[in-house]
């Protein structure tokens, strides 16, 4: 789509002659500033912000309360390296993390920058704790840009490309995803399939799963599957490990995802919404297996920074303070009951899914064939754009819509937001 804003258009002729073109765009419009579930541009355009920095902002963008606490720790220090010298609001989010994450047992935290360190730092400590070498993904996942990352994702096109060879050690079984026939017993099968061709579990450290596939396309993993991939693992002494870094943070309406089913990971991982927007990331999971690596094993120069740690510890208590968990479990009701509605009415909507607040629409060409409609899905951003609502594409063919609206937007901006979906969707077609 041409530009037409001369501000935005000088910035993007900027940016392709300085940026990298591998670093990609969903809108080709820059950001002067934002507040709550709306950005302006820097033309002043408004818009409705359903993307959240990819699920980054669900206490959405400036906080007052974030705001003022990153203020008051930006007067006192910025950086120390806590493996140097330690500060309170590193051990302090530790322990709230440590009581928050699934399991009554002991548990420890570890802060690091980005989701993909976290991931990595996850397989570390498993490998530490079990002594063994191999770990087992899923299909259509995602769990980072570095090289143990895309190893690990079980996606080719965009995050793979020429970029091998990988990880070794690193194996993947299906996803469920029953729309498209993959049940949950196919998918069990499959993982029975791996242990007995590829891989002899007793050699597998952890297997990695997010509860609810994000760039996957936004497909939950069932509770049945879920509570049998944990009791499968536990009998072969693998460390089962819940990647929540787009499902956490209340985004399904729990604090954590895999809540819904029951199901207690060994270890746990989280970034994007733990800092409203600040570089955190960690795991947190059984003290015994946090404890495996030996001292300078685990860290990082801005692991856990100062700022950081403040804008988590005030994330949780916009949590607890204005019930964020409630507002998102109403959220979800809206979202669900609009995109349905949009579903009755536009038959290209193959399948409306998700869980909670986390929810998704399937773009088809057919319902009968089910046949992927990706070029809707950009004329959809694009349309929907112009209408001042900012969305995110996802799933393997590129066909999904997600909706990852801050959890603290009005129930009348969600409606205003899903009316503009709702045009851009009619003229899209």
């Amino acid at each position: 789509m041409a530009l037409v804003d001369s501000r935005n258009q000088a910035l993007w002729q900027l940016r392709e002659r300085y940026v990298p073109r591998g670093v990609a765009q969903a809108h080709p419009v820059f950001v002067a500033r934002a507040r709550g579930a709306r950005l302006w541009d820097v033309d002043g355009r408004e818009y409705l912000d359903f993307a959240g920095g990819i699920g980054v902002m669900n206490v959405g963008h400036g906080h007052p309360r974030v705001l003022q606490a990153v203020q008051a720790q930006l007067e006192r220090f910025t950086h120390t390296c806590f493996q140097v010298a330690p500060y309170e609001g590193y051990v302090r989010l530790a322990e709230r993390l440590a009581h928050l994450a699934p399991g009554e047992f002991p548990k420890k935290t570890l802060f690091l920058t980005t989701g993909a360190e976290a991931v990595e730092n996850a397989v570390k400590i498993a490998r530490a704790y079990t002594g063994r070498p191999a770990v087992v993904a899923l299909t259509h996942s995602f769990h980072g840009r570095t090289l143990l990352g895309m190893s690990l994702t079980g996606k080719a096109s965009y995050y793979k490309q020429n970029f091998g060879p990988f990880a070794p050690e690193v194996y993947h079984a299906p996803a469920p995803y029953p729309y498209r026939g993959v049940s949950d017993g196919m998918a069990l099968e499959g993982l029975d399939e791996l242990f007995r061709t590829q891989v002899d579990p007793e050699r597998v450290a952890a297997l990695i799963l997010e509860p609810v596939l994000g760039e996957g396309g936004f497909i939950p993993l069932s509770p049945e599957y879920l509570r049998a991939v944990r009791e499968l693992t536990q009998g072969h002494g693998i460390l089962l490990v819940a990647d929540e870094i787009q499902s956490g943070f209340g985004r399904t309406g729990r604090m954590w995802a895999i809540e819904h089913s029951g199901v207690v990971p060994d270890l746990l991982t989280f970034a994007k919404s733990v800092a409203a927007g600040l570089p955190l990331s960690g795991v947190v999971g059984r003290a015994e297996a946090m404890d495996a690596p030996k001292p300078g094993g685990l860290g990082g120069t801005y692991a856990g920074n100062p700022l950081a740690c403040a804008a988590g510890l005030a994330v949780l208590d916009v949590f607890r303070e204005e019930g964020l968990l409630d507002r998102a479990r109403a959220l979800g009701e809206e979202l669900w009951r609009r995109l349905l509605a949009l579903q009755d009415r536009f038959p290209q909507i193959g399948e409306v899914r998700g869980l909670g607040p986390m929810v998704a629409m399937e773009l088809v060409r057919d319902p009968k064939t089910k046949e992927p409609f990706p070029e809707l899905a950009q004329r959809l951003l694009e349309r929907a754009r112009e209408r001042g609502l900012l969305l995110l594409k996802a799933g393997m063919y590129g066909n999904v819509i997600r909706v990852l609206v801050p959890l603290t937007a009005s129930l009348e901006e969600v409606a205003e937001g899903l009316g503009r979906l709702e045009a851009a969707l009619a003229e899209a077609l």
